[in-house]
């Protein structure tokens, strides 16, 4: 065990059940080990869907408003353990700690915004073309929901997802990514904190690899399956779970820009610019990757850039759990090599690159920390269509706003896109033109309101997760109507039947 035992053990008192020889994990802070778990088989993962299922049929039929008050005391027990889980955050997947406490906030957020819900799910009465019929469209729930997570938000994710469909009478199977199970395995325990009284078996997590992930999506016994990850990830995803008429909800890659016009305040610009390329290590799936900005400020701008990223890359790359950090560790190896890898394919056609050099050796081969990079091109090229999870965003000129959204939209990923201008015409075009998900006018790319539906178009799935009407994917649809006259009733679209 690692030197973080007291707080692992104090978010997880039953850690020992899941130690084993299977899933190593290690810190991307200094690569050193903090556990080693056991992974689910073949058949402890049906025996999880059988319980999900039981579960489902008792959690069906408690009303909406007392679904709501289990999320609520889930809500309180996150309140009461935020500053323990965001220092798991940190130490798992590597963002910074202040990162982590607004990532346990959004799990909060989302809590209060499911018990609202829950008294709000509401259906139409729709007007009937026939005398003494009345038409209602109903929302029942659907069924066990399993939800695939990624790394780098490893806990708000899942509170995204589990809220809404708790509210809506569905039970939730969660595959955390291997490379943070233990914040899953401590979301866990603080939900059976507070699920006394309630029917068993509403939350369970699924430990292991692909294989794992693909027993739970293959399932037919789980309606819906919500996916977060790549876009390779996905492609797999999405076929299999059509193959068996389920549902998928997916939010896979991004590839998100930031147009600068020339009415823009640069004073709002560059701020927002700058956290959203280098916060979580470019590790977020709304990461600034794209800077398109017109050719009058290109040069400006990118001194003014690539010096605030040389001074954070020089001064604020470090321990994520110390308060000065503002760049955390890439989450390993594969990660650095991919950001080494883009690089080295962009750098035949970039007028200038600044930073992207590896850092802080002295922690461990196991841990990988990297200047922000920050790239200067003459044009838009081919090379950065591909998704690069790791703090490099690419400079790039405009001529014309209409150039700009063409540049804009030629990537296959569509998930958050911004605009810099005072200008509320080129806003209102923007806003219009942008073919991402998200699209924001003076501020950037990352960070989003639980308010709000989240997602993208494209290749980045089209699934819409957290706020808005985004309950809907939890439940099923039905459309019902029913005659309450004494004479025969009538048939729709005028139809005469008789015998």
């Amino acid at each position: 065990m690692s030197a973080h035992t007291d707080l692992i053990r104090r978010l997880i008192p039953d850690l020992d059940s899941y130690l084993g020889s299977d899933l190593p994990v290690y810190s991307p802070i200094d690569g050193q080990l903090l556990v080693t778990l056991k992974v689910d088989s073949q058949s402890s993962i049906d025996d999880k869907i059988a319980r999900s299922v039981s579960a489902f049929h008792q959690w069906r039929e408690v009303p909406a408003p007392q679904r709501g008050e289990l999320v609520r005391r889930l809500g309180e027990a996150l309140r009461t353990h935020k500053e323990d889980l965001a220092k798991l955050v940190t130490l798992e997947c590597g963002k910074i700690l202040e990162e982590g406490r607004g990532e346990v906030q959004e799990m909060i957020d989302i809590c209060d915004f499911a018990v609202g819900l829950s008294r709000q799910l509401y259906g139409l009465t729709i007007a009937s073309e026939r005398p003494n019929h009345v038409m209602q469209e109903n929302w029942l729930p659907l069924g066990p929901v399993g939800i695939i997570s990624a790394f780098n938000f490893p806990v708000a994710v899942w509170s995204w997802n589990s809220c809404l469909a708790l509210v809506c009478g569905d039970p939730c199977l969660w595959k955390p990514s291997e490379k943070t199970p233990l914040t899953a395995l401590a979301c866990q325990a603080i939900f059976d904190s507070v699920a006394e009284g309630y029917p068993a078996d509403l939350s369970l997590v699924i430990l292991g690899f692909a294989e794992q992930g693909d027993q739970l999506v293959s399932d037919s016994r789980v309606p819906l399956i919500s996916a977060t990850g790549s876009t390779r990830m996905g492609r797999a995803v999405g076929p299999k779970v059509a193959a068996r008429f389920g549902r998928s909800l997916l939010e896979l890659g991004g590839n998100n820009a930031v147009i600068v016009t020339p009415s823009a305040d640069l004073g709002i610009a560059v701020p927002s610019i700058l956290f959203g390329s280098v916060g979580t290590a470019g590790q977020r799936c709304t990461s600034t990757r794209r800077v398109i900005a017109h050719e009058s400020l290109i040069g400006p701008l990118y001194e003014s850039l690539s010096k605030a990223v040389s001074q954070i890359g020089e001064t604020k790359v470090g321990d994520p759990l110390e308060a000065s950090t503002l760049v955390g560790p890439l989450i390993d190896q594969a990660a650095f090599d991919g950001m080494q890898s883009a690089l080295d394919r962009i750098r035949p056609v970039a007028k200038a690159i600044t930073g992207g050099e590896r850092t802080r050796e002295d922690l461990g081969t196991g841990a990988y920390y990297a200047r922000p990079a920050m790239v200067l091109l003459s044009e838009n090229s081919a090379v950065i269509e591909e998704e690069t999870f790791a703090p490099i965003t690419y400079l790039i000129p405009y001529r014309t706003l209409e150039e700009a959204l063409e540049i804009h939209n030629s990537v296959p990923q569509g998930l958050s896109s911004a605009i810099m201008t005072t200008d509320v015409r080129e806003a209102e075009y923007f806003k219009r033109h942008s073919d991402c998900g998200i699209a924001n006018v003076n501020i950037g790319t990352s960070g989003a309101e639980i308010g709000g539906a989240f997602g993208g178009e494209k290749e980045t799935g089209g699934g819409r997760e957290s706020g808005s009407d985004s309950w809907k994917a939890y439940m099923r649809r039905q459309t019902s109507t029913t005659y309450f006259g004494r004479e025969r009733p009538a048939l729709a679209q005028g139809i005469t039947f008789d015998v």
